[in-house]
């Protein structure tokens, strides 16, 4: 059996519904995860660095390896902060 992943909950969860008095009622996650997002932001960083002069991973046929390293980073972002004790 595999060790589930470690999603870093909702990147920006919201209140699944209200109580009558106005109060949040949290049920759950919404919306992408944090390790989504870390990736995404990752992803952005790296293709944005590319130069002029160099080969685009969209025009090289690497595309999915890019895509499967902005998910390792996001990994070890998570792992350090759960290091850091930040996990929430």
């Amino acid at each position: 059996m595999s060790k589930p992943i470690n999603d870093g909950g909702g990147a920006f969860p919201g209140p699944s519904d209200y109580r009558q008095d106005g109060s949040p009622i949290y049920m759950g996650q919404t919306g992408m995860t944090l390790r989504d997002y870390f990736a995404g932001q990752a992803l952005a960083g790296w293709l944005a660095s590319y130069g002029e002069n160099m080969e685009h991973p969209s025009a090289n046929g690497t595309i999915e390896t890019v895509a499967k390293h902005a998910y390792e980073m996001a990994d070890a972002m998570l792992a350090a902060r759960s290091k850091e004790g930040r996990e929430p």
